[in-house]
């Protein structure tokens, strides 16, 4: 990337994002290019290859334009298009001999003067031009006018699909009337008809109103987008067949040309959906998510758990030998959650560690607490203990706590990472040296005594980052902790040594969010840069980088099994990444804000997702990614959410000072598994809401539910 103070776009190509390795056209530097084929030689997963290395142009999707629009040079505007994107493709990936082939082959492309300046705007120059100049300027403001009364006029069957191509046809046409200087008819179309438009669009017309010159067209994001991948909307066959004959009687003129070369319509067989159900899957930059983008098979089932019936029964033995056993139950029980799930991946899929005898203990435990949980529902609501962090209302940025309850760790804009117990035993730490050449070395527990250092600490101060800490995670073995910050670094924090292990800096700008894997050893991270890293904690590069949104990367959730990662962008879509393969599995669009939180059922085939429209939805990904339930009742950004234990419960919390509790379990028996094309409206049942607890000024940050099914909840105080 050049090293400017401002990020670095991709070019403004016409294609579609996922057709060249799933990288979208991000702008990357060259990852080593490793063997092809899921799972490496040593038992580790490879660097992700480049897109140079395994990318065939021969794949990309030939477009298909009627014959009327070809050109007397023999190519149509959308080939034009095609190819200037297949030939960027390759200039990017130094394929420079077939490159010039095909620059040979193709006779028309040439650099494209602009402004009177060859080559001024670059490749962005290149692909603004295929923008007709053609035609009166005056014409857009009536076209679009009597585009606009045929979807008023269409009857309610049809309306509200059609009215899907209302947003991007007005901004194609003010970005055509800005490219060829009819600047004055730009902002009188644009003025006229914007206030027409759906909410959730009304701030993305505000930022292209904003260029007014063809020179400001280069480099924004939002413009990027529209140009780089084609704005879908689906439609029924039945709402098609409507349009199509309004485009018939204009054959000529803005709309229809922008609707054939700029827009993607979906098509699917059924009944037209009604407005409830069309703005559902609305609300993305790029439109609804494609059918095909949703038609993966995933495995959403969890890991057979590993033989501890031996172990668990001698713990039993020491801390109950006064009571009455009952095996029979608890064996069964045991038994019950070591059944083979048919949908899990196989356990092979990914390389995971071997467990360590301390691992097999704490699973252990893990089950003990699990015998003693409460059992949540509607009739039975959690109890919740509250952390407050006094005079901190704008230091605190991020929050985590472990697994097990016992430590809290907090990052601030000042750079530091605090770690704090939060039980009555204090923060273990390695012996200082000096002491080490007292233990004796034949000790079979040296190692324990190694570590059993207990200071008189409750807290210890970790320094480290030169900006604000956005994001913490604690490992579930609770040796390691990761916080990454906006100096573009995620850093790796022992909490044995209480020192800093590694410093990655494989993103170039902030880093919003790192979250672990359950199983340990894997990490994710996401920023500024667009992209999703997966990384391992015996390796200072990526294994996999996860490039396809158009926007900033806000937050992550590694699934239950470990084969997956969802991301939450600021395009206001949620991804889901097969961590072998590296593709794209899920694309998710209803938010009509950036998305803020995300989080995995306990079972894992569900996802919820927060955003800044106060709205929280709830995805299946066995169906295919269908909409199951859209929960409101927060009024401002919703910024953490917690499943209780069992997975009966759904907890939700943000800047509205508000911890909500919903019937998650009602969800899940009222929703249905869907097939893809299905076009039934999410679940909205006042009813799911079960209670609210309020802070009087404190937001939530963070909650969790211990192994015993007490709500956790921490934020700063803001009197």
């Amino acid at each position: 990337m050049a090293d400017t103070g401002n990020p670095t776009y991709a070019s403004l190509a016409p294609a579609n994002p996922t057709i060249i390795n799933g990288m979208a056209n991000v702008d990357l530097p060259m990852m080593p290019i490793a063997e092809s084929g899921g799972i490496g030689s040593n038992g580790h997963l490879p660097n992700i290859n480049s897109p140079a290395s395994n990318s065939n142009v021969s794949d990309l999707p030939s477009p298909q334009t009627p014959a009327s629009d070809v050109k007397p040079d023999g190519y149509t505007d959308m080939d034009k298009s095609t190819m200037i994107a297949v030939i960027q493709f390759l200039k990017r990936g130094n394929l420079k001999v077939t490159e010039d082939i095909l620059r040979k082959e193709c006779g028309f492309f040439e650099p494209v003067d602009l402004n009177g300046a060859t080559g001024a705007l670059g490749e962005e120059g290149e692909v603004l031009a295929a923008y007709k100049t053609e035609g009166n300027p005056a014409e857009y403001l009536d076209a679009y006018k009597a585009l606009l009364a045929f979807v008023e006029k269409s009857l309610d069957a049809y309306k509200h699909e059609v009215s899907g191509v209302l947003y991007p046809v007005l901004a194609h046409m003010y970005l055509e009337l800005i490219y060829n200087g009819h600047r004055s008819e730009a902002q009188e179309l644009l003025g006229a008809c914007a206030g027409v438009q759906e909410t959730h669009h009304q701030e993305d017309l505000r930022n292209i109103s904003l260029v007014t010159t063809r020179a400001q067209m280069a480099g924004q994001p939002l413009l990027n987008t529209l140009l780089s991948g084609e704005y879908t909307t689906r439609m029924s066959r039945d709402s098609l067949a409507h349009l199509k004959r309004f485009l018939a009687d204009r054959s000529s003129g803005p709309v229809p040309r922008i609707i054939q070369d700029r827009l993607h319509i979906d098509l699917y067989d059924g009944q037209p959906r009604n407005r409830h159900q069309v703005l559902a899957t609305q609300g993305s930059i790029t439109g609804e998510a494609p059918r095909s983008a949703n038609k993966s098979k995933i495995y959403f089932g969890l890991l057979k758990e590993p033989e501890l019936q031996s172990l668990i029964n001698e713990e039993e033995e020491e801390d109950d030998v006064d009571k009455p056993k009952k095996k029979k139950p608890k064996k069964d029980a045991l038994q019950k959650s070591k059944k083979n799930d048919p949908n899990a991946p196989p356990s092979n899929r990914i390389p995971l560690p071997e467990l360590r005898d301390q691992d097999k203990v704490e699973k252990s435990r893990i089950y003990r607490d699990s015998l003693r949980r409460v059992a949540l529902g509607r009739d039975t609501l959690p109890s919740a203990c509250f952390y407050s962090f006094v005079n901190a209302a704008h230091n605190v940025c991020s929050v985590d706590i472990c697994d097990d309850s016992s430590l809290l760790a907090y990052g601030t804009s000042e750079s530091t990472v605090i770690v704090q117990s939060i039980t009555p035993a204090k923060l273990k730490a390695m012996k200082p040296a000096e002491h080490l050449t007292d233990i004796d070395k034949d000790s079979e527990d040296v190692l324990v005594r190694m570590l059993e250092d207990r200071s008189a600490e409750t807290q210890r101060l970790l320094l480290g980052h030169s900006g604000a800490v956005n994001s913490l995670c604690i490992s579930p073995d609770r040796s390691l902790l990761l916080s990454a910050g906006n100096d573009g670094t995620i850093r790796l924090w022992s909490l044995q040594t209480w020192t800093c292990v590694v410093i990655l800096r494989g993103h170039v700008y902030p880093v919003w969010s790192v979250q672990f894997s359950p199983h340990g050893y894997y990490f994710v991270s996401g920023g500024h840069d667009r992209t999703a890293r997966l990384w391992s904690t015996d390796q200072h590069q990526p294994l996999r980088i996860f490039a396809g949104h158009y926007s900033d990367v806000d937050v992550l959730e590694f699934h239950p099994n470990s084969n997956y990662v969802a991301t939450g962008s600021s395009d206001r879509t949620v991804r889901l990444w097969d961590c072998s393969t590296g593709n794209c599995v899920r694309m998710l669009t209803g938010h009509k804000g950036p998305v803020t939180v995300l989080r995995f059922s306990p079972c894992g085939r569900y996802l919820a997702s927060g955003s800044t429209d106060c709205k929280l939805l709830v995805w299946d990904m066995a169906a295919h990614g269908t909409i199951l339930a859209t929960l409101s009742g927060h009024s401002q950004t919703l910024y953490t959410l917690a499943f209780s234990r069992e997975g009966t419960l759904l907890t939700s919390g943000g800047l509205d000072c508000a911890l909500k509790v919903w019937d998650f379990a009602k969800v899940t028996e009222e929703g249905r598994e869907d097939d893809v094309t299905n076009t039934s409206a999410p679940l909205e049942d006042k009813s799911l809401l079960l209670t609210t607890f309020t802070t009087k000024q404190t937001p939530i940050l963070f909650l969790h539910f211990t192994r015993r099914n007490v709500l956790l909840a921490a934020g700063p105080y803001n009197g």
